[in-house]
């Protein structure tokens, strides 16, 4: 992997979400759907908050909530954020250093998509697959 390519060249542009009052029942039925680990939630087409089925375990399942609970209450608010010119080897330090799996990208102020380690390993098989179709 290229670690000086922008991060926009291996982050998905399609962003999932649910509402702030959406039940986490319903957001897990939409990751379920999906396939996926994270969801934005949106209001009023703006990302408000972000979180992740290890935040629904630590939030929600641990403390023993409700399915009920709203997602505005697990979501994080704090958004960790990088421009989509960002190289790939810096997201990967500064995920690194917070401990995180997910990063949310950005295009002049935007979220306008979302970088995951899983991202980074699809394009790895990506690279291997067309060097073995080569030989």
């Amino acid at each position: 992997m290229e670690g000086k390519a922008p991060i926009k060249v291996y982050m998905t542009r399609k962003l999932i979400g649910v509402a702030p009052d959406d039940t986490v029942k319903r957001a897990c039925e939409v990751m379920v759907e999906f396939d996926i680990g994270s969801l934005v939630v949106v209001e009023e087409g703006r990302v408000v908050g972000f979180f992740t089925k290890s935040d629904i375990i630590r939030r929600v399942v641990i403390p023993g909530l409700p399915n009920t609970t709203p997602a505005k209450d697990i979501m994080s608010s704090e958004l960790i954020a990088v421009d989509e010119n960002t190289p790939l080897r810096e997201v990967l330090d500064l995920m690194a250093k917070k401990g995180i799996k997910h990063m949310l990208i950005e295009e002049k102020g935007k979220i306008v998509g979302i970088f995951s380690l899983s991202d980074l390993l699809t394009a790895s098989r990506r690279k291997l697959e067309t060097a073995i179709a080569a030989e």
